[in-house]
């Protein structure tokens, strides 16, 4: 289904009247699709979906459910609050999972989309993991940070390490992939320029122009699938 434009403003002038009608405008919003749009995705009609969405007291079937969490890109539990609060995998294994290794170019294709992963470096305590959202430039890993911040610091470290994973608790599986390498605080204000154009925007509030990138030198990845 082709987006189209979409004024993300409007979809929060009508506060909804509960949390799931909430959960709902605001993924819409983050991905830019109208009522009828999501509507369509979920095979629905438009007038339900608004039902749902401004509802004080809206009763949908798992199926609707299900439906709506294909058309906006995330699971049923995310939308109904369940295990909000909680860490992942708080659930039963998946009968027969399986456990397998990914190669670089499955590996890579994860992390294209680019996302939050953890920047990994050593400290006298011991390695130290950070959370970060970051994107993906030439094969390299990119992510911003402040110049005074511990990040910065050991960015010129022989030996880091970068991980990301994505779990779905939903389904049981999920995968991970850990990546290896160098990384270095960039300086050039050509390179600069460069990375300032692919627009990545820390969840983290201050001013934060400093760009780490990591080449990779040895990345492995592991998927765990449902039998």
């Amino acid at each position: 289904m082709r987006k189209l434009p979409v004024d993300t403003s409007s979809l929060l002038e009508r506060e909804p009247r509960s949390d799931f009608g909430r959960r709902l405008v605001e993924r819409r919003a983050q991905l830019g699709l109208s009522q009828e749009q999501a509507a369509a995705g979920a095979a629905m009609d438009t007038g339900y979906l608004d039902y749902l969405e401004s509802s004080p007291g809206p009763d949908p079937s798992r199926a609707t459910v299900l439906r709506l969490a294909v058309a906006l890109h995330t699971t049923s539990e995310l939308l109904l609050g369940d295990g909000v609060l909680e860490p992942p995998g708080q659930g039963d294994p998946a009968l027969g999972a399986r456990l397998t290794d990914l190669d670089v170019s499955e590996s890579l294709a994860l992390l294209g989309t680019g996302g939050v992963g953890r920047f990994v470096y050593l400290e006298p305590r011991g390695p130290v993991a950070i959370p970060v959202n970051f994107q993906m430039f030439e094969g390299d890993i990119v992510f911003r940070t402040a110049p005074s911040t511990q990040l910065a610091a050991r960015a010129a470290q022989q030996r880091v390490s970068f991980e990301v994973d994505h779990i779905d608790d939903a389904l049981r599986e999920g995968w991970s992939v850990l990546v290896s390498g160098k990384s270095r605080l960039v300086a050039d204000p050509a390179e600069l320029g460069l990375l300032q154009a692919l627009g990545l925007k820390p969840w983290a509030a201050g001013d934060r122009p400093s760009y780490i990138r990591i080449t990779p030198e040895e990345i492995t990845g592991r998927r765990i699938r449902a039998g």
